[in-house]
């Protein structure tokens, strides 16, 4: 029953994205990855572990950011979405480096990953509730992330 209240949270998320950004018209393209001289190859987008204050929405959060993160949305109720143009892989490794960082412990069985989807909860936050982190691949490059606590 759990399970299936990430999931529907995690659906709800991705539409109400999608709904904003359709209605908003825009589309930032400001934070793809660049072409290095070195070879031709992209280099990623750096993350940070600190408290992010989001440029395109000035959204300030105690919840790590990557650092190409756009269009950040506070979903009002604690939670956070926000859009990246890092692999689903990059985002779990930089949400596991940032939250064991911290001394928080992965609920492994509660890690869920598909081709395009993931989902991870980690315990240790000083409310006494859940970290969970849910990430969708929209399949244009960029994926949303949705962060937010949770009594799990």
């Amino acid at each position: 029953m759990k399970h299936y209240r990430i999931f529907l949270a995690l659906t709800a998320l991705v539409v109400a994205s999608l709904a904003c950004n359709a209605m908003s018209g825009k589309k930032d393209n400001s934070a793809t990855p660049q072409e290095s001289s070195s070879g031709g190859q992209t280099e990623q987008p750096a993350a940070t572990t600190e408290p992010s204050t989001n440029s395109n929405t000035d959204i300030n959060t105690d919840f790590p950011m990557t650092a190409d993160a756009y269009n950040a949305i506070d979903v009002g109720d604690g939670s956070l979405l926000y859009y990246t143009k890092m692999s689903q892989a990059d985002v779990m490794k930089f949400y596991r480096d940032a939250y064991t960082a911290k001394g928080y412990k992965e609920r492994e069985l509660l890690t869920v990953t598909s081709d395009t989807t993931f989902s991870m909860v980690f315990d240790g936050d000083s409310s006494g509730k859940a970290v969970v982190i849910q990430s969708v691949n929209l399949g244009d490059g960029s994926s949303t992330v949705a962060i937010r606590l949770e009594d799990v």
